[in-house]
């Protein structure tokens, strides 16, 4: 800055200087002229003139002129003239700039470099001053100097362009930063060396393998080394711990770094007494209670602030938004104890005037409102406005980022407006693929469905789905607040025919149509029930005659006609608990989600069964960014028949059975293909003596055992997964992209099942292998592999990368998998 004043200075004396003698003479102004505009219109320079036509010109009012002139910013040279009682003022103009170009620049981004040109008005199209060119330069060396780069330099060239055009090239040399040689600390007794080293960012002589190690010098780097300095002595006790120097020398060749810190360690010291004084608004026996400092305990200054930090959140819950907490400790070197006085100022209270929301250019206000439970009109409640963003992040999935901050009123001491900012994501994707597998063929999917029709937070889809196994269309409404209360209202009607022979399952083809509605209401923030009821009629037909689906089937088939599709009406009634923590809908890293559902055909329907399940998912963060984060999850199910037709026991249809297999259960295997098999008997028969068949006993039966899984009434799967960072990919991509590594462990089992009645029938030696006890839970699968989930423009991508550790005989595994359209 002072350099730019000099030149200022010795420029306008120049310029001073560079007038005609001729105007040295007072003279009464008949006319003004100015000469070499280009760029600049007359009527503009006009206005920079402070004096006009009939004043009396003078040397004090030349001074005046160039001044000012000079400070339009417009014009590089200036000359004042008379030409008889013509004031004739000659200008050169600034060039303007045609170009910006940034050449060597790695460790600073040509975005950055752009915003610091800005904040001195050097853009394309703006004219150039070359004065503030040489503190650019000077900047940024300093920059890299910081960043402990220093061999760098930068030079900023101007090339002339024809009409009174520049390039600007700002050359880089960054050079190689100097690496620290090593890290000295002095005076320390208590702690070695690499005990206090082990918390430092910056580090020296790191094995080859480290390549994550940082051993380059960069200031601001190691002041924040000495605050973890600090800290750790002063969490242990060391009230009177200082930094005495540092010291940073360079070697002569710029390309090492030696640095020494000089330290006073001092004593420990116990804590005798805490006082919490001041006006505690009648809160103070919970504030006492509730301390998480303790008397008769080392000083810890981390625990100190922690104590703050808790006194000013308890009372921001009432509105006391800007307390003033401070500790003031009493220091007996004799006994070496410290008495902790905590002086308590709540301030005033503060009331809100306004909530604003900014970012949503979809979603209407009033959708992102109702999620608020921060009151306008009311006193302003940290704990309110924590539970407001939790509420946003986990109840809305298009909202990917929400904060908020308070901001004072001008003239208002207790009063603030509420700003919640937020990142909006796609709420609607319209999906299609095509793609062919060795067992489902040619697939092909279409679809379209948006969580916030409109920006009104309503759930509406579309969905066609047609491959070699399914065709499915589907239409799906909810509106999550049918009622201001929070009431939701949702229907469904859908047409599915399904050929389960091609979908990994034993062979039957359903079609089914459905229609129903739900509604729900919210218990708590966190948790909520659901009821619903849907009508389902189902056609059952081309079944191959299996063991366990002519135990269905039979309840219903028409003996005159046996070979006829079946067909049956059901009423599913349907109750669900459902439990959220979760911080946010899309790719969470910490709380938990449980649902516990309950399903159950009414007494009138035609097939009478019911179906319980419960799933939940905990998520624990290990770092805490919360980029590392371990995901359990749990999945367990059964179902059965009630009451009797036709003198048999109902049982649960087979086409509700549970499957395991792929993406989101037990990855590693085939869809669908984890779990009891299908058993289908021969009988042996002979010629009678009317020449009638007869059987010749079931021992003499033949027995096959598909490979196919008909599935089971039981489920058991759950998993563990580590979240971890996805290479490459940076941290504000993380609410996007997800990678984990994961283990599934899962079982799907029959409880009907009879084993003594199938294990001594004749077989081959493949079906041998495949029988298995199948109304036994510890017949478990288990894998282990990569995970990759990607939201991507069209729709939630995974890719799983995974190895079977353990499998029963005749399981299918595959080691690769990818679903678009589902996300857990």
């Amino acid at each position: 800055m002072k350099l730019n004043q000099i030149l200022f200075a010795l420029l306008f004396v120049f310029c001073t200087g560079a007038v005609s003698a001729n105007t040295a003479k007072e003279f009464v102004i008949d006319d003004i002229k100015i000469e070499g505009l280009q760029r600049v219109a007359l009527g503009a320079a006009l206005t920079y003139m402070p004096v006009q036509v009939g004043d009396t010109m003078n040397g004090f009012r030349i001074a005046q002129v160039i001044k000012s002139l000079y400070s339009s910013t417009h014009f590089e040279s200036i000359k004042v003239l008379r030409d008889g009682n013509t004031l004739v003022v000659r200008v050169k103009e600034r060039p303007t700039i045609s170009n910006i170009i940034f050449e060597g620049n790695d460790d600073i981004k040509d975005e950055q470099l752009q915003e610091s040109l800005d904040g001195s008005n050097i853009r394309i199209g703006e004219p150039l001053d070359r004065t503030v060119l040489t503190g650019l330069e000077s900047g940024l060396k300093d920059f890299y100097y910081s960043v402990g780069k220093y061999n760098a330099d930068v030079s900023a060239i101007v090339t002339p362009l024809p009409r009174n055009r520049v390039d600007l090239k700002f050359l880089f040399e960054e050079g190689d930063a100097a690496k620290i040689a090593q890290i000295n600390i002095v005076g320390n007794e208590l702690f070695s060396d690499a005990e206090l080293l082990e918390g430092f960012e910056l580090g020296f002589d790191a094995p080859w393998w480290d390549f994550l190690a940082e051993t380059r010098y960069q200031k601001q780097t190691l002041e924040g080394d000495m605050e973890t300095l600090r800290s750790h002595y002063l969490d242990r006790g060391y009230l009177q711990f200082n930094v005495n120097s540092t010291q940073v020398s360079m070697t002569p060749d710029k390309k090492g770094i030696y640095v020494a810190i000089n330290v006073t360690e001092g004593e420990q010291f116990n804590i005798s007494e805490i006082e919490v004084t001041g006006e505690l608004l009648g809160h103070g026996d919970t504030i006492r209670a509730l301390l998480p400092l303790k008397s008769d305990t080392l000083y810890n200054q981390a625990l100190v602030t922690y104590t703050e930090e808790f006194i000013s959140k308890y009372l921001g819950r009432f509105g006391y938004a800007y307390p003033s907490v401070t500790t003031i400790p009493d220091i007996n070197e004799d006994d070496k104890t410290v008495k902790l006085t905590i002086a308590v100022d709540p301030g005033k209270r503060i009331y809100v005037r306004r909530i604003n929301f900014v970012g949503n250019d979809i979603t209407k206000d009033e959708v992102l409102r109702r999620e608020v439970t921060q009151m306008e009109g009311s006193f302003l409640s940290n704990q309110a406005l924590e539970v407001s963003k939790a509420n946003i992040s986990r109840r809305l999935t298009f909202v990917d980022e929400v904060e908020f901050e308070t901001v004072r009123i001008p003239g208002e001491d207790d009063k603030v407006d509420v700003d919640f900012s937020l990142k909006e994501q796609p709420s609607g994707s319209f999906n299609a693929g095509i793609g062919f597998g060795d067992r489902t063929g040619l697939s092909l999917q279409a679809g379209v469905s948006q969580d916030n029709f409109l920006g009104t937070g309503k759930q509406v889809g579309f969905n066609i789905n047609t491959n070699r196994y399914q065709k499915q269309a589907a239409i799906t409404y909810n509106d999550p607040y049918f009622t201001i209360d929070g009431i939701s209202l949702g229907g469904t009607l859908s047409y599915s025919e399904l050929d389960a022979g091609d979908f990994g399952l034993v062979q039957y083809n359903t079609k089914t149509y459905r229609v129903g509605g739900t509604f729900g209401f919210p218990i708590n923030e966190y948790n909520r029930l659901r009821f619903g009821l849907t009508y389902e009629n189902e056609e059952l037909a081309q079944r191959d005659t299996y063991e366990q689906t002519a135990r269905f089937y039979n309840l219903f088939v028409d003996e005159n006609n046996p070979d006829a599709p079946i067909n049956y009406d059901s009423f599913v009634l349907s109750a669900a608990w459902i439990r959220s923590t979760l911080n946010r809908g899309l790719y969470p890293t910490a709380g938990s989600n449980q649902t516990l559902s309950l399903t159950a055909t009414t007494p009138n329907s035609d097939a009478n069964y019911f179906k319980a399940e419960f799933n939940t998912r905990f998520y624990f963060p290990i770092s805490d960014d919360q980029r590392w984060t371990v995901l359990t999850r749990l999945r367990l199910g059964y179902g059965n028949g009630y009451g009797t037709i036709n003198g048999s026991d109902q049982i649960l249809p087979f086409t509700q059975n549970f499957t395991a297999g792929g993406s989101g259960t037990l990855r590693g295997f085939e869809n669908n293909t984890v779990g009891p098999r299908a058993v289908q008997r021969s009988i042996t028969t002979d010629n009678g003596p009317d020449g009638s068949s007869v059987g010749n006993g079931e021992l003499s039966d033949t027995l096959f055992v598909t490979e196919r899984s008909i599935g089971g009434n039981a489920i058991a799967v759950g998993g563990v997964e580590l979240i971890v960072p996805t290479p490459f990919i940076g941290e504000e991509y993380d609410s996007q992209v997800r990678s984990s590594i994961f283990l599934d462990v899962g079982t799907v089992w029959d409880t009907e099942f009879d084993y003594d009645e199938f294990r001594n029938l004749n077989m081959n030696s493949v079906s041998a292998d495949r029988l298995l006890d199948f109304a036994d839970p510890s017949l478990y699968r288990a894998s282990y592999g990569l995970s990759v989930q990607w939201l991507s423009p069209m729709g939630p991508m995974v890719f799983s990368f995974s190895r079977a550790l353990k499998e029963q005989s005749g399981d299918e595994v595959k080691f690769f998998s990818f679903n678009i359209g589902q996300t857990f």
